[in-house]
């Protein structure tokens, strides 16, 4: 099964996230198939955090592959932070 979760990265105490599309059975930290985002929990006031290609995320869905729990929480809270831009942006 194909599955969307977090693979970690960084440094020690300074964690950074790569979303990415990977076989089930694989590490978490191993081969990938795409990486459609990133995350980064630990970055400065003003700059950008969170990351996620809709477009390949929706293709991969459609090929069904599963989210992660934090990827499905991290993805609403992305969709909301898009939608508020726009909201901005048009008003």
């Amino acid at each position: 099964m194909v599955v969307i979760r977090l693979a970690r990265g960084g440094a020690h105490k300074r964690p950074f996230y790569n979303m990415v599309v990977a076989d089930s059975r694989r590490a978490a930290g191993g081969r990938f198939i795409e990486r459609v985002g990133f995350y980064d929990p630990k970055a400065p006031e003003g700059r950008e955090n969170l990351r996620v290609a809709m477009d390949r995320l929706s293709f991969w869905q459609g090929k069904g592959a599963q989210l992660s729990p934090t990827v499905a929480r991290l993805v609403k809270q992305f969709g909301k932070k898009v939608a508020g831009t726009v909201a901005v942006a048009a008003g």
